[in-house]
């Protein structure tokens, strides 16, 4: 190993320093709050680029919001691996669409609204149906769980009746609502950002050409917050790997914060289940939080599916000691 590798591994424990060190898929990191994980996986990227393994522009970094995003980039940059691409899955998404659907459909790509509430609101207007501006608001996040959990509009109404749903509204007039407002939208050549991810996954799935380019430019992937991915983040994600296995997803099943907008922590639960050749690896040292906070996570999240058992490595504050190894 290089003096210069050395060096940009010195910071990581043993658990960190292993991930880090494995440069091939597919490879699965489960990993607790506050040990590490951003700096864990930033690190393999730029250890891949280090030593050639990764050529920085062929590599895809995905997270879930715009800051987290920037925060990767950041990291990614101070490591000597500023080439590496790393975008929310809307915004990767959106960037590829406005490539190829000029040449796929032609013309520019429909506009993507900012919301839904205004669309729905003309909808219903056009249905002679008045809802307050708190029904309208849970109807645009009724269609966006619908459309991260890859239901069409007859699909979910199979399911409509366990669902909650929002005040004021019947199955019947949501449904119908719901159905306007995918109209609406295809008179006036829109799309929301959900139909973003979802024409997307189609153009990879029935257009040859398009995932060969998509392919050929990302050849790495990393996911963050893994646990957070939707079924239809889930299918893009897969379209965009293919039938390669350059992936590795982080993630820790017990902080999924996205469940009401379709997340499904059974994607990083099943991962070797999906890939069967991949390493999986626990991230458990919990440099952050003190030895009761950890004892009190441990004791809240045993028996539950893919539980870590956190290890403290500060003492309480009365003892002032301070980590040597830095978990964020």
């Amino acid at each position: 190993m290089s003096a210069e590798t050395e060096a940009l591994l010195a910071g990581l424990d043993e658990d960190q320093r292993e991930v880090a060190q494995t440069l091939r898929g597919p490879v699965s990191v489960l990993a607790g709050a506050g040990t590490g994980k951003t700096r864990t996986i930033t690190h393999r990227i730029a250890h891949g680029v280090m030593t050639g393994a990764y050529r920085p522009d062929r590599v895809l970094a995905v997270t879930f919001t715009a800051k987290a995003a920037s925060e990767l980039r950041s990291r990614l940059r101070l490591l000597g691996a500023g080439g590496v691409s790393a975008r929310t899955f809307h915004s990767a998404a959106l960037s590829q669409l406005g490539y190829f659907w000029p040449q796929v459909v032609g013309g520019l790509a429909p506009q993507v609204l900012p919301g839904k509430s205004r669309t729905l609101a003309q909808a219903a207007d056009a249905m002679r149906l008045r809802f307050d501006t708190d029904t309208l608001r849970d109807v645009a996040s009724e269609i966006e769980w619908r459309k991260l959990s890859s239901l069409g509009v007859e699909e979910y109404a199979e399911r409509v009746d366990e669902r909650p749903l929002p005040n004021g509204i019947t199955p019947e007039q949501l449904l119908e609502l719901m159905a306007g407002y995918e109209a609406m939208k295809d008179e006036r050549r829109q799309i929301d950002f959900e139909d973003v991810l979802i024409i997307m996954t189609g153009m990879l799935e029935v257009e040859p050409r398009v995932a060969l380019q998509v392919r050929e430019q990302f050849r790495f992937f990393t996911v963050d917050e893994y646990q957070d991915v939707s079924p239809l983040q889930h299918n893009l994600l897969r379209a965009w790997v293919g039938d390669r296995t350059e992936l590795c997803v982080v993630g820790d099943a017990s902080q999924t914060i996205y469940s009401f907008a379709g997340a499904d922590s059974s994607f990083l639960l099943r991962f070797g289940s999906e890939f069967p050749s991949a390493r999986e690896f626990r991230l458990e040292q919990n440099y952050r939080s003190t030895p009761g906070v950890v004892r009190a996570a441990n004791t809240l999240m045993t028996g539950r599916p893919g539980a870590l058992t956190l290890a403290a490595t500060r003492e309480d504050p009365k003892g002032g000691s301070t980590p040597l190894v830095q978990g964020f």
